[in-house]
């Protein structure tokens, strides 16, 4: 039986005007993704460059537009990989664990240089996303890059900066992206929107501050 889907709206504002909100930018994640699984290149890539548009107010529309492009490279690799290492039709983890995966790492590393998060980014979510495919641990590496990621979003090397005590963790945001990335597992979008909204909403607050 065919996955279904539900149709991407083709409403476009222009991402750093007033009608940027933290919903738009949930909206917007989960086209990314949708699109990716539904093969639309070049809506993802938009898609995702609205994300990163409305997101990383320190870089100009130009190295967002180059920081989406190597996130969305990072998925079409991921998925050349994932052909490569089928058997009778299913994934073999094995090969999986074995495969060259330095594609991948390159594209997040021109998202990383983009969007100027810290290196460590790349290999971070390299590691995510294999152990997502084999089935191992792929929330904790998934989580630490997120946290990078919002770093550079909140232009703040002290994030999550927790007030009390129990100072382990990533903080809630990333574990916020990581159920997100839970949700869209079993394509349910309307709770991953829900997820990521204030996500978003904690960026765009930090900005206003």
């Amino acid at each position: 039986m065919s996955q279904s889907y539900p149709e991407p709206e083709q409403e476009q504002p222009s991402p750093r005007t007033a009608e940027n909100s933290a919903p738009y930018l949930a909206d917007q994640l989960c086209k990314g993704f949708i699109y990716h699984d539904q093969r639309e290149r070049e809506k993802c890539i938009e898609a995702f460059a609205a994300v990163d548009i409305g997101q990383f107010a320190h870089i100009d529309e130009a190295e967002a537009r180059r920081a989406a492009e190597g996130y969305v490279d990072a998925l079409w690799v991921k998925d050349e990989i994932e052909e490569s290492c089928r058997i009778d039709g299913e994934l073999d983890p094995d090969q999986l664990a074995a495969a060259d995966w330095s594609r991948m790492t390159a594209a997040f590393e021109q998202r990383a240089e983009a969007a100027r998060i810290d290196p460590r980014y790349a290999e971070l979510s390299t590691q995510a996303w294999i152990e997502h495919k084999i089935g191992g641990d792929y929330w904790t590496p998934m989580m630490h890059a997120q946290m990078l990621e919002l770093r550079a979003a909140l232009q703040d090397r002290t994030y999550p900066d927790k007030p009390r005590h129990g100072q382990g963790g990533f903080g809630a945001e990333p574990a916020r992206y990581a159920l997100g990335n839970e949700l869209h597992d079993t394509r349910q979008w309307e709770q991953a929107r829900e997820v990521m909204v204030p996500y978003f909403q904690h960026i765009l607050d930090a900005r206003d501050e």
